[in-house]
């Protein structure tokens, strides 16, 4: 967690300013809220029971003096420093009843009982009891007495709602601030992690599914947001009130505030153990729903072919084994957030108020607590309890963040090719191989000892049967990999001395399955690319024989392109992406079988163009089809990864050797029967 928590800190540190403004609006929000019971308190203690404390006779009416029976009476409370007071009376409650005694008492704290107009006060810590004549006071006698505290009740009140808006605003405020921030961190990290992919090599894709990348950069981020936005928020939130909280309480009463301590360490063990299970069981469920996805995605793709093959049920169930999987762990950690989330709370937040009942109940502690700090301790502790219940709820988002953050950064850890910018002179195109090896698995060569020169303007075919090593030629020269002995030279330079984007700046791809993209006819042949004009598509389009057969589409060359062109034929592909070649006019040209899969009416169309490519440019061509390779400058023979044979057409036809077995054999099976 440490690696992935500083890395997560460090995008966080990306926008401090509104997330500091957020924490000190939350402080403020805390402080305010905080504020409350403290007023309850006083209200209770002061303002309520206060009817208790001693009165003290005066002789004349004035500020808090009640009227009496014809005479005057104020709460010590409410003397000024120095003045002069009277005669001391009381006001005493016993039972639901208050009663006046016209004498001082002899002992604050004891059990009342009365009889008649007789109070008998016996005292807890000596036993002594007190007898007093006392008068039963009406509601009316007492509300007179509670007259002159309702000023200052009104004022708390209004200071209490007054309070209440400011935290309903500070709030607002910190939510706000602290979401939008969330927001922009998973934005950027979101494109920080779409351009990682981009400059990952294509090897990095041949070991993970496209749905699994997919994955990481929509549903993990996701989780990582719910960081920002809940865990942060509760975490911060959590600890800010919990160290208010116990700071308020040790102003209150110290002996409570040691009664609640222990909270701390339990909710540290308390992580801890949630942590240890929820992280095995959120890396499943994340792997799992990175899996599902792959699956969706290769499904989708791959609809014709499971249709065609009615493999629907085998399909759907390895689909519903998948999910089962993800079910059983998602279920696990559903328990787990039962047993460790509200429920244990409650239980504890329990326990602690029957522990400061029995303290308090006989008084074990020498003096008893008001009713108002009994009230404003029980009010603290259930606000303290609704930050620990958002604390431990979240910890179950904080493992799915951290789990979901540990793959992504692991997607970004890998090695990538560092974006050059700049242009390069475009090169002549002359190709060397010298002595090329090369293996995708250590040890197992697909390529040994490719020796070949590809001059300037010539057209190099590479033939053999399926896994002799055709593609992997194309692929180190585009330096898709880099081969493991050997040098591959164009144009005089060791092509791993040049950066793989400027390399291929001067090189164009025609692929047998070409692949567009989501849009239009034009944007799939400029790939919006601001260089290649308007008049440069049209161009490449007349020059490949295929501006008067798009032209004729419902909207031109501007008609959409829907995903991968499956509306269009695959003689149409075909020729938007000889245009696209064109039009950034390459000096090497890699035809991958790119009229293996064209039909014989289109082939005429797709010959003439790939003449119209083919001029001035160094072309490789991968061709199974030899009949379209005769005017070839060199033909390469591949067997298994070696060079068996070389030289043009008629060369090799006179050589009758391997090249001429597969002509013949091709020759044969197109004549008819």
């Amino acid at each position: 967690m440490g690696h992935t928590g500083k890395r997560l800190f460090q995008y966080a540190m990306l926008y401090k300013k509104p997330i500091m403004l957020a924490l000190l609006l939350l402080v403020l929000a805390v402080c305010a809220e905080l504020a409350g019971p403290f007023i309850a308190k006083r209200m209770i203690d002061q303002n309520i029971l206060g009817i208790e404390k001693k009165w003290h006779e005066v002789e004349t009416e004035q500020p808090y003096a009640v009227l009496y029976k014809d005479k005057w009476y104020k709460r010590e409370d409410h003397f000024a420093s120095g003045e002069q007071k009277g005669r001391e009376v009381r006001v005493l409650q016993a039972g639901r009843q208050f009663y006046w005694l016209d004498e001082a008492l002899r002992f604050e704290s004891g059990k009342r009982e009365v009889n008649g107009e007789t109070m008998t006060v016996t005292s807890k810590e000596t036993g002594e009891a007190a007898t007093y004549q006392v008068t039963r006071l009406s509601s009316k006698e007492l509300y007179s007495f509670y007259k002159p505290e309702f000023p200052a009740l009104i004022r708390l009140a209004v200071m209490y709602f007054g309070l209440l808006l400011l935290v309903a605003a500070f709030t607002y405020g910190q939510r706000l601030m602290l979401q939008t921030s969330a927001n922009r961190i998973v934005r950027k990290m979101r494109n920080d992690i779409f351009a990682h992919t981009q400059r990952l090599p294509v090897n990095y894709y041949d070991n993970l599914s496209a749905g699994q990348v997919v994955s990481r950069i929509t549903n993990d981020t996701e989780a990582i947001r719910e960081l920002y936005v809940a865990v942060l928020a509760n975490f911060f939130t959590g600890i800010i009130y919990m160290a208010a909280i116990y700071g308020a309480l040790f102003l209150l009463d110290a002996r409570l505030a040691l009664i609640a301590l222990p909270l701390v360490p339990i909710l540290i063990v308390w992580i801890i153990v949630y942590r240890r299970f929820a992280a095995r069981y959120n890396r499943i469920i994340r792997t799992k729903l990175s899996e599902i996805n792959g699956m969706i995605n290769e499904s989708i793709q791959g609809m014709t072919i499971i249709q065609a093959f009615r493999r629907q049920k085998e399909t759907t169930k390895e689909f519903e084994e998948l999910n089962e999987h993800y079910y059983t762990y998602q279920n696990k950690l559903l328990s787990l957030n039962s047993i460790t989330s509200h429920n244990l709370v409650n239980v504890v937040r329990n326990v602690l108020f029957l522990i400061v009942i029995w303290l308090f109940w006989g008084d074990s502690f020498g003096t008893a607590v008001s009713v108002g700090v009994l009230y404003a301790f029980v009010d603290y502790m259930n606000r303290m309890f609704a930050p620990i219940v958002g604390i431990v709820n979240q910890l179950s988002n904080l493992e799915t963040a951290r789990v979901s953050a540990e793959r992504v950064f692991k997607l970004m850890d890998e090695e990538g090719i560092d974006f050059v910018s700049g242009t390069m002179e475009r090169y002549k195109g002359d190709v060397k191989f010298d002595d090329v090896s090369f293996a995708y698995k250590k040890d197992e060569y697909v390529l040994k000892h490719i020796s070949f020169h590809a001059r300037q303007g010539e057209t190099v075919a590479l033939v053999g049967h399926t896994g002799s090593g055709k593609s992997s030629i194309l692929n180190l020269l585009f330096r898709f990999y880099d081969s493991n002995e050997g040098r591959i030279i164009v144009d005089g330079t060791d092509v791993r001395e040049i950066p793989k984007q400027l390399l291929r700046q001067h090189m164009g791809i025609v692929l047998q399955d070409p692949f567009l993209f989501t849009g239009t006819i034009a944007s799939n042949i400029s790939l919006d690319n601001p260089a290649i004009s308007r008049e440069k598509i049209e161009q490449a389009l007349r020059d490949v024989g295929a501006y008067d057969m798009f032209s004729q589409l419902p909207g031109g060359i501007d008609a959409p392109v829907i995903e991968k062109g499956s509306t269009l034929s695959a003689g149409q592909r075909q020729l938007i992406s000889f245009a696209r070649a064109l039009a950034y006019d390459p000096a090497i040209l890699i035809l991958d079988e790119a009229t293996a899969s064209i039909d014989t009416e289109t082939e005429a169309i797709i010959q003439e163009a790939l003449d119209v490519l083919k001029k001035g440019r160094t072309t490789f061509v991968i061709a199974h089809r030899l009949s379209t390779i005769r005017g070839a400058d060199q033909i390469l023979v591949l067997d298994r990864g070696v060079i068996v044979e070389r030289g043009s057409h008629d060369e090799l036809m006179e050589y009758d050797g391997k090249y001429y077995a597969m002509y013949q054999l091709q020759l044969g099976s197109a004549l008819p029967a």
